[in-house]
């Protein structure tokens, strides 16, 4: 579902991200694919100085599809970027791929809290961070970075993925699936 960023995957990145219904909500724009091959070059160098973490998402066909990236890594915290092909909006890869970066950040790249910050135009990104159970809105609990975010107008919402929130989670579905296994042996 996911791999590190590569240049291979470029051109039908770059295809998949200019659709007007992705573009607006792309972090790392680009107006050509020869600029796209530039961001994605500096983005897989700046994952080698520990700057950011990006993967490319993938189908069941091993196809690229989007991309998932943590940004503007500090003091073992970061900001989630995630954008999917508009082929594959409401498909069900949002969650899965969220899934195993956050589980990738937490539990092999020692990451212990993950930012979202999401346009309040961006109802699809809204809706889809709180349907997440692990998700905290953190306009009030995070007021400095909030504001900070929002220093030039009231642009963004945000959220918060906690380590030991995600874990809890993590633990208790896992406990849940062995309860149903056990029920369905019996």
């Amino acid at each position: 579902m996911l791999k590190k960023r590569d240049l291979h995957d470029s051109h039908t990145l770059y295809e998949l991200m200019t659709h007007p219904d992705v573009f607006p909500f792309v972090r790392q724009k680009a107006a050509s694919y020869d600029e796209f091959l530039f961001v994605t070059k500096k983005t897989i160098e700046a994952e080698e100085r520990g700057e950011l973490i990006s993967r490319t998402i993938l189908d069941e066909w091993g196809s690229p599809i989007g991309t998932i990236n943590l940004f503007d890594i500090e003091e073992n915290a970061g900001f989630l970027g995630t954008w999917l092909g508009k082929p594959y909006h409401g498909k069900g890869y949002n969650n899965p791929a969220k899934e195993a970066f956050f589980s990738e950040l937490f539990y092999e790249m020692g990451i212990e809290t993950i930012y979202m910050r999401i346009r309040k135009i961006n109802i699809r990104s809204i809706k889809a961070a709180e349907k997440l159970p692990y998700v905290i809105k953190a306009n009030e609990t995070r007021k400095s970075l909030y504001e900070q975010l929002n220093a030039n107008g009231e642009v963004y919402d945000l959220y918060e993925i906690p380590k030991d929130q995600y874990t809890f989670y993590i633990m208790r579905n896992d406990s849940l699936q062995t309860d149903s296994t056990h029920l369905l042996e019996a």
